[in-house]
């Protein structure tokens, strides 16, 4: 047997409803931001980002100094 609700009680109920929606995108919405500030979180794992820039210059660094010993013709023995 289903439940009847009173108009008024349907009223309240998407009230509540909408109310509770509201609130939770004002919560997604500051989770979002908090999330792609890439200044908050290069401060929060600025080791990290330290090593990781550090390495990639490295890399890229004996590469490009291969790349030019190949196109000079120099060879390292």
């Amino acid at each position: 047997m289903a439940a009847t609700r009173s108009p008024e009680e349907i009223r309240r109920s998407i009230e509540a409803n909408r109310a509770d929606l509201g609130l939770a995108v004002e919560r997604l919405r500051a989770e979002v931001a908090e999330t792609t500030d890439w200044r908050k979180q290069l401060n929060r794992h600025r080791r990290e980002a330290l090593i990781a820039a550090g390495a990639v210059g490295f890399v890229l660094g004996g590469g490009i100094a291969a790349l030019g010993s190949i196109l000079t013709g120099r060879d390292e023995d």
